[in-house]
């Protein structure tokens, strides 16, 4: 498990800190969250979701409150299944554009790290 933590930190880290370097998250939250209705909102939000990243990352790598993490995670990456990559179809490339599959594969993961014993019968029902 400790590979995909580590690899799910890189992405997490890679798709953060250079947006955030390069005015790339004011730029999402003024020219597309507050176009859809985040305004006055967008760019707050836009920073949110890039620090909870950037912090979600670096539980990973360290390896403490991994399903927090996981969650806060999956949920940003829900949001941007909806908002984002649900109407541009399932492929990232190929026979689409920016839609839901590296999203769909990244939660996967997450769910993965989170619960790398699946989830127990005891998860759900009492033991009999």
């Amino acid at each position: 498990m400790m590979l995909l933590r580590i690899a799910v930190a890189i992405i997490l880290l890679t798709h953060s800190l250079p947006v955030m370097l390069n005015n790339g998250v004011n730029d999402f939250g003024n020219l597309f969250l507050n176009q859809i209705g985040f305004a006055p909102l967008g760019v707050p939000i836009a920073w949110a979701v890039k620090i909870s990243h950037v912090v979600c990352a670096l539980l990973l790598i360290v390896n403490k409150y991994i399903k927090w993490a996981g969650f806060m995670t999956i949920l940003v990456l829900l949001g941007g299944i909806i908002l984002v990559h649900y109407p541009e179809g399932w492929f990232v490339v190929g026979n689409g554009r920016n839609g839901v599959e590296y999203n769909f594969l990244l939660i996967c993961t997450l769910i993965a790290i989170m619960y790398p014993d699946g989830f127990r019968t005891s998860f759900f029902l009492t033991k009999k």
